[in-house]
């Protein structure tokens, strides 16, 4: 579509033609004096054509641009609309932790079958089971005292293998934004940053009853029923400041101090106060 040279009419200055307009502006010549106006808001209300096909032309262009304006306009409304969202959920959140009480056995153990074993370190979740029995039979278990303090331990053992034996596979801090009373469908997600892999020989070594105890029976190493277990958070800060040690490679090393650090601060823990394990590994 070219303007130049084509007549228009101004309410206020009258007749003109155009001399050069882009996307932004056009400027329009009248009897005395040359006059800019916005492209094309100008025209409609205030610049008409009189080449009717331009005119038509013009007019296709300005309901296409208003079209995208008008996305445009919903688009922004829409990202306002999240933004009022994500704000108020902000505060909610921070006035459920103000008000969060530290709990001295906050973290979760869970003990991953096979098939979780080959799907976790992708998806970087864990299932806490279901209920067995009862009225709630078949819903998923809900990891009330899980919060963002906790930290989730994976441990597996072969069925051939004695529960002396279990092992520890990985660990994560949760997700920052996981509150476990709020958790309906059972899965506790890993935070983004603070997730630990133990290689087949680092696991091998690593014992989950060297830190662990059953209190009622501080001599014994069995599981029985059940998918997970909470324990206490001093024995999770004992395993972290292991894995330190353990890992060989300088940037797995770096991450797993850093983990041991934040996982500290939030369970307000001092690392020089902190006891050797003492779990029923340790008690024979």
């Amino acid at each position: 579509m070219n303007l130049i040279d084509k007549k228009v009419t101004h309410k206020r200055f009258g007749n003109g033609r155009v001399v050069k307009y882009n996307d932004s502006f056009i400027e329009i010549h009248f009897a005395t004096e040359n006059k800019k106006f916005v492209f094309p808001d100008a025209f409609g209300e205030h610049l008409k054509l009189h080449d009717k096909s331009a005119a038509n032309s013009l007019d296709e262009v300005i309901q296409k641009m208003e079209l995208v304006r008008k996305k445009e306009e919903q688009k922004k409304e829409e990202e306002i609309t999240l933004q009022r969202k994500e704000q108020q959920r902000h505060l909610e959140y921070e006035k459920l932790m103000k008000n969060h009480k530290l709990h001295p056995k906050s973290q979760i153990v869970v003990w991953c079958d096979e098939e979780e074993q080959n799907s976790f370190f992708t998806e970087w979740k864990v299932f806490t089971g279901a209920i067995k029995s009862g009225n709630n039979k078949g819903k998923p278990k809900i990891p009330s005292r899980v919060h963002q303090n906790s930290a989730c331990l994976l441990t597996a053992r072969d069925s051939s293998m004695p529960e002396k034996d279990r092992r520890i596979l990985g660990v994560y801090m949760v997700n920052e934004d996981f509150i476990g009373k709020f958790c309906e469908d059972g899965y506790i997600p890993a935070h983004s940053e603070y997730r630990l892999k133990l290689t087949e020989q680092e696991s091998d070594r690593f014992p989950f009853w060297k830190y662990y105890v059953n209190e009622k029976t501080p001599h014994q190493m069995t599981w029985n029923t059940g998918k997970h277990r909470y324990f206490d958070n001093a024995w999770m800060a004992q395993i972290l400041l292991d894995i330190v040690s353990l890992k060989s490679d300088t940037q797995e090393q770096e991450l797993a101090q850093k983990f041991f650090e934040h996982f500290c601060k939030m369970n307000q823990i001092q690392e020089e106060a902190l006891a050797k394990p003492n779990g029923a590994l340790m008690r024979i």
